[in-house]
């Protein structure tokens, strides 16, 4: 291989590391390519000092091993494993290490757009984040559905991408369970309030729309025998928590044909339960079991639910003084006068009135579930 001696290393090194030069004898530079790197990079730094400029220190990009790659954010030459995809890039990777790539992306987007949340907010929603605030304003601090707890998370419309209102986690968590669908939102508040068909049907077969609870071994005379094998965990589990076994969730998977109890669209996966008496009222879908406990299974929250999806829960009506204001309940009242806490006062009202005014909601002439009494029976009025 042909080799040549550098003019200003005085080093003998192959042809390949020296830049082709057609004005020179062989061919080739005067200089190999390393001192012809410094040899410009002190040309152009003095240069930059002339005008008063500061300038990086120099660096060789050749002098990086393979498999090896040089962030110039951190000054660090660390795996490529460390660094993320960038078709856009003739190397196929990002300039940056993921960290400092993380760390300049968000120092850009408060730099262009104030902070990242307001960055998110126009990307996702094509809102700002003052106009968050002024509609959590207007909502008096508190989550349209529940009006419980803060307004924190912006809700949309999953089909036409619109911004609804701000609601809170567990009121944004729970429309999404339910597939924002207000047939299943009021379906599953005539279940807990056992009034739908599931509850008629367990009322024609065992006389009573619930049963089981952790209180049954003291109205079941049977229900502490043993059985002659050991059974799964599952099953006593299922008794201690619910006071269910494996045969009392096989027959209600029988009765219900094996669908969700409250919506009949999917598959029961889940015992569901009455949190303050312990009685099971049925076998639900994973969606709809969690979405009735983020909705804190209260019929009246499932109701306004139900109506807020449907753009009737949220008015805009014109106060004493002339100025537009939200109105979230009925009887109607200015969020922005009601203190925290009380809005108790509405609640009930308020459930009501959704309640009598739903289209297909009927009164079933159903006894009134007060808890297992001595004999484990209903109690009628």
């Amino acid at each position: 291989m042909r080799s040549k001696k550098c003019l200003d290393c005085g080093e003998e090194k192959p042809a390949s590391e020296f830049w082709k030069l057609k004005a020179s004898k062989d061919g080739l530079a005067h200089y190999c390519k390393a001192c012809f790197g410094l040899r410009n990079s002190r040309s152009y730094r003095k240069k930059q000092a002339s005008l008063g400029k500061e300038t990086r220190a120099y660096r060789r990009h050749s002098a990086v091993p393979e498999g090896m790659k040089y962030c110039p954010q951190c000054k660090v030459v660390k795996p490529i494993e460390d660094f993320g995809r960038n078709r856009a890039s003739s190397t196929g990777l990002a300039t940056y290490c993921r960290p400092c790539h993380n760390k300049v992306m968000a120092d850009e987007r408060r730099r262009n757009h104030g902070s990242g949340r307001n960055y998110q907010l126009k990307l996702r929603y094509g809102i700002t984040e003052q106009q968050v605030e002024q509609m959590v304003l207007e909502q008096g601090g508190v989550c349209v559905i529940c009006l419980r707890a803060d307004a924190k998370h912006v809700d949309h419309d999953h089909l036409t991408g619109l911004v609804r209102r701000i609601l809170c986690f567990k009121c944004n968590g729970g429309l999404g369970q339910f597939a924002d669908d207000p047939a299943r939102l009021r379906l599953a508040a005539d279940y807990l309030e056992l009034r739908g068909s599931h509850a008629r049907g367990m009322c024609i077969e065992i006389g009573v729309p619930v049963f089981g609870g952790p209180d049954r071994v003291r109205w079941d005379p049977n229900w502490r025998t043993r059985g002659d094998s050991l059974k799964s965990a599952r099953h006593y589990h299922r008794r201690r928590r619910y006071g269910i076994n494996d045969e009392d969730a096989e027959w209600l998977l029988k009765m219900q044909m094996g669908q969700c109890a409250v919506c009949f669209d999917f598959p029961a996966e889940h015992v569901d339960h009455d949190h303050v008496s312990g009685a099971v009222r049925g076998m639900a879908c994973s969606s709809c079991n969690t979405g009735m406990g983020q909705l804190r299974d209260d019929p009246i929250a499932l109701r306004r639910a139900a109506d807020y999806v449907e753009g009737r829960l949220v008015q805009t009506v014109t106060g004493e003084d002339g100025r537009t204001r939200l109105s979230l309940t009925v009887p109607d009242v200015d969020p922005a006068s009601v203190p925290r806490g009380g809005w108790k006062a509405f609640w009930e009202q308020d459930g009501e009135y959704r309640k009598q005014t739903l289209p297909f909601d009927e009164e079933l002439d159903t006894p009134v579930w007060e808890g297992p009494g001595p004999a484990g029976v209903l109690s009628h009025e």
